[in-house]
């Protein structure tokens, strides 16, 4: 069986990261041993790229969130740790 997504076959998970964002994942994590210059221009073109789609952040946390809940929900198993209202950690060595 094979997956598209458009007009692309993802054949693999790196694939449908890539197809998702609309850009090759290296753009923003890098690749190792990527020299100064080369850094320089990756970021350069990653911020061209922001001016150009505000939202991408956005719609990639929304793509990540969503694809979590569907294949590891036991990630979003949270206990909220809660402080109660008007009441301070005592740090040591401080006047009570």
């Amino acid at each position: 069986m094979r997956t598209y997504v458009g007009h692309q076959q993802a054949v693999s998970a790196h694939d449908f990261v890539e197809l998702a964002l609309g850009t090759p994942v290296e753009l923003w994590l890098g690749v190792e041993g990527e020299t100064d210059e080369e850094r320089a221009a990756r970021l350069d073109a990653a911020r061209d790229i922001l001016a150009d789609n505000p939202h991408l952040p956005d719609d990639v946390s929304r793509i990540a969130a969503e694809a979590i809940e569907a294949y590891a929900p036991e990630l979003f198993n949270v206990v909220l740790l809660v402080r109660p209202v008007g009441r301070r950690p005592v740090r040591k060595g401080a006047a009570a």
